[in-house]
C-alpha cells in the first residue's frame, strides 16, 4: 500500500495542507496500482497516466483549502458520463464517447477531485450481484469467491481496495447499498432527484439516483455537499430540503418484526444484525418494533410488476436492434417486460400508492428504520447456478426505497467468523440525507473495524463529521394533545415534523387541565416557586411550515420559550397565566399522559 493509505478525504486534505503530499505525487504512486493486473475485474476503462497528470497539474498553485475535494481520486460507474471516455453501461456494442461529463461528475472535478477510471457493473445496471458483465464478474474485495454486489460492483471494490477515495454508483433497487455492505463501505442512496441524473444512462428513469461509496460516512457527506444541486435541465431534479435536526438521545429507531426479517439461512448475519441493534441502543436510541410488510410488498412491484418495462423503455431502440448484444440474464429480464400493458402499469401505481400510505405510518412511531442491507451473501458460483432467485434475495431489504421515496445509508457494522463484512441500512423519509449520514457516522465510530478492505484502522479525523446547525428547522416542545399518538399529533406529522427527543421541562412550571374540548388540552404556566418538571416531546419542524402551525394555536395557548431540564431553551407551548385561574391544577401527575391515564382509570 502507498504511504498515503488509507485514501480518506480527511487524511488527504491534512497531507495536502501540511505540504507532505501533492496531487502529482499521489497520481504517480496511485498510477502503479491502477494499472496493475485487474484481478477483481474492477475496471472497464482506466485513465492513462498522462491524463491523470493533467488533472493533477490543473491543481498546481491552488490553495488546497480552497477546493473541498482538492486532489481526491474518485471512480465513476460506467453508466455515468466522463468527457472523452467511452460510456458502455456494461455493453460494448452500446458504447459512445460523451463530449461533456455528467452534471455530478463535473461538479466533483470543479471541486478538485481527480477521476481515475470507469468501473465495471451489471449490464445496464440490471442486477445486485456484479456478475452480469461481459467485462467479467467483479469479485468481492475480501474473498474473490464471493460476489461484490451490484450493479455498482466496480465502484465499490475500487474504494474498498484503495484505488479511489470515493466513487459514484447508481441506485434503483439497491445498487448503491448492497455492494457497500459486501465490501465494508458506506453507501449513501440520496433522496431521489437531489443529485442530477443528467449524463446518466437510465435504468428506471423515474426511480434512479446517483449514489456515493466512501470509506466513511464523513467522506460520503463531504461528497454530497459538493454533488447536491438543483439542475434545471434535468426534468427529474428536485431541490434538496433541510434535514431534520440530528437525532439525539431518545431517538426512536424501527426494527422489523420477526416475521419481516429474512436471513436466508445465514445465522452469522442474524447475529450481527442483533449486535447492530444493540449498538444503536447504546447510542441513545429506543428500539421500536415495526411492521415493514407494506414496504416488502412494494419491493416486489419493482421486478415482478410493470416497472421493469421502464428498463426496456430506457434502451428500447438499442434492445430491439441489438438484442443479441445483451448479457443473457439481462436480456431475459428486460425482454420479458414487453408483455406488460399500460393498464398494468396504472394498476401497479394504484397499489403502490396504497402501500405507500400504509408504509408512511411508520414515521408516526419512529425517526429512522434499521434493516440488514442484505440478508445474506453468495458465492459467484451460487449466483451463476441460480441467477434470478438469488439476486432477488439480495434485494429483500432494498428494492422498495426509491418506490416509496426514502433516503438510505448503508453502514458497515461487523464481520462474520469467515471474515466477510456485514452492514445495516438506516433509512427515513425523503430529505433526511444529512441526518442519516450523521447517525451512520456515529454507528461506524461505535462499531470500530477497518476501512474497506485496506486493513487500515480508522483514525478519529477520518470519522469526524462536522456538527451542523439545524438550518431550516425549528425545534418545538409539546406537552399535550400534540404528543405522539394523541389527537393533534397529525398537525406536526403532516407538516414534516419529526420527533427529536423525549425529555422534561425545568422544574419551574405548574401544569393545568384547561376547560373546553374536545380534544382536551393542558397549559404550562411558568412560576417563581413550587414548580414541577413536566413531560415533553421536542419536535423538529421545517421553517416553511412553522408559520401555519403557530397560526392555528387557539388562546389561551401560545408559543414562547420553554426551559428544558438540561437548561436549554426551545420554542414551545405556553399558557396565559390568567387561564390558570379557572383550570384544574394537575401538576402532581407530571405530564399529560399520566393525567389521561388517571382519568381513564
Amino acid at each position: 500500500m502507498p504511504a498515503f493509505s488509507p485514501l480518506t478525504i480527511g487524511s488527504l486534505a491534512s497531507r495536502y495542507r501540511a505540504g507532505t503530499l501533492t496531487p502529482l505525487q499521489l497520481v504517480d504512486a496511485l498510477g502503479d496500482r491502477l494499472h496493475a493486473e485487474d484481478t477483481h475485474a474492477v475496471w472497464i476503462h482506466r485513465l492513462p497516466r498522462e491524463r491523470l497528470v493533467e488533472y493533477a497539474r490543473a491543481l498546481a498553485g491552488r490553495d488546497p483549502a480552497s477546493l473541498p475535494l482538492y486532489g481526491v481520486p474518485f471512480a465513476v460507474k460506467d453508466n455515468i458520463d466522463l468527457a472523452g471516455v467511452p460510456t458502455t453501461a456494461g455493453c460494448p456494442d452500446f458504447a459512445y464517447v460523451p463530449q461533456s461529463s455528467a452534471t455530478v461528475v463535473q461538479r466533483l472535478i470543479d471541486a478538485g477531485a481527480i477521476p481515475v477510471g470507469k468501473t465495471n457493473l451489471d449490464q445496464f445496471a440490471t442486477g445486485l450481484v456484479g456478475t452480469r458483465s461481459p467485462y467479467g464478474a467483479c469479485r468481492n474485495g475480501f474473498d474473490a469467491r464471493y460476489v461484490s454486489g451490484g450493479s455498482s460492483s466496480g465502484s465499490a471494490v475500487a474504494v474498498a481496495t484503495g484505488l479511489a477515495a470515493f466513487s459514484l454508483g447508481t441506485d434503483t433497487a439497491g445498487s448503491g447499498r448492497v455492494p457497500a455492505a459486501f465490501n465494508n463501505l458506506v453507501g449513501h442512496k440520496p433522496t431521489r432527484g437531489v443529485l442530477s441524473a443528467r449524463g446518466v444512462v437510465p435504468a428506471c428513469r423515474s426511480l434512479d439516483t446517483i449514489s456515493v461509496f466512501a470509506l466513511t460516512a464523513a467522506d460520503a457527506a463531504r461528497v454530497m455537499d459538493v454533488a447536491c444541486a438543483f439542475d434545471e435541465e434535468d426534468a427529474f431534479s428536485r431541490r434538496a430540503e433541510p434535514s431534520p435536526a440530528e437525532w439525539g438521545k431518545g431517538f426512536r429507531f424501527g426494527v422489523p418484526t420477526r416475521e419481516c426479517l429474512e436471513f436466508f439461512g445465514n445465522d452469522d448475519y442474524r447475529e450481527l444484525f442483533g449486535r447492530a441493534v444493540e449498538t444503536l441502543t447504546a447510542l441513545g436510541g429506543v428500539a421500536v418494533p415495526v411492521d415493514i410488510r407494506p414496504m416488502l410488498e412494494a419491493a416486489r412491484l419493482l421486478y415482478d410488476g410493470p416497472w421493469v418495462a421502464e428498463r426496456y423503455a430506457a434502451i428500447r431502440a438499442f434492445f430491439d436492434s441489438h438484442e443479441a448484444s445483451l448479457h443473457p440474464v439481462t436480456r431475459e429480464i428486460i425482454g420479458r417486460s414487453r408483455s406488460w400493458r399500460a393498464s398494468d402499469a396504472y394498476d401497479a401505481l394504484y397499489r403502490l400508492m396504497t402501500l405507500r400510505r400504509e408504509a408512511d405510518r411508520t414515521w408516526e412511531a419512529v425517526d429512522v428504520v434499521v434493516t440488514p442491507t442484505a440478508g445474506t451473501i453468495y458465492t459467484i458460483d451460487d449466483v451463476d447456478a441460480d441467477p434470478l432467485r438469488l439476486n432477488a434475495n439480495l434485494g429483500h431489504y432494498t428494492n422498495f426505497m426509491n418506490l416509496l421515496d426514502y433516503a438510505a445509508t448503508a453502514v458497515p457494522t461487523g464481520f462474520t467468523p469467515a471474515g466477510l463484512p456485514f452492514g445495516v441500512t438506516l433509512f427515513a423519509p425523503a430529505h433526511t440525507d444529512t441526518s442519516l449520514l450523521h447517525l451512520a457516522s456515529r454507528v461506524q465510530r461505535a462499531s470500530g473495524g477497518t476501512l474497506g478492505a485496506t486493513g487500515a484502522a480508522a483514525e478519529p479525523d477520518d470519522l469526524a463529521l462536522p456538527e451542523r446547525p439545524s438550518g431550516g428547522v425549528v425545534h418545538v416542545a409539546v406537552c399535550g394533545a400534540h404528543m405522539s399518538g394523541l389527537p393533534l399529533n397529525v398537525q406536526l406529522t403532516s407538516r414534516g415534523g419529526r420527533l427529536v427527543e423525549k425529555t422534561r421541562s425545568a422544574s419551574c412550571y405548574r401544569f393545568h387541565a384547561l376547560p373546553g374540548g374536545p380534544p382536551e388540552r393542558p397549559g404550562m404556566v411558568r412560576v417563581a416557586k413550587d414548580g414541577v418538571a413536566v413531560e415533553l416531546e421536542v419536535w423538529a419542524m421545517p421553517v416553511r411550515e412553522y408559520g401555519s402551525f403557530v397560526a392555528g394555536i387557539p388562546a389561551p395557548l401560545g408559543i414562547g420559550t420553554v426551559l428544558l431540564e438540561d437548561g436549554r431553551g426551545v420554542q414551545g407551548f405556553v399558557c396565559e397565566a390568567v387561564a390558570a385561574a379557572g383550570a384544574r391544577d394537575i401538576s402532581e401527575y407530571g405530564g399529560w399522559r399520566a393525567y389521561l391515564a388517571a382519568q381513564a382509570s
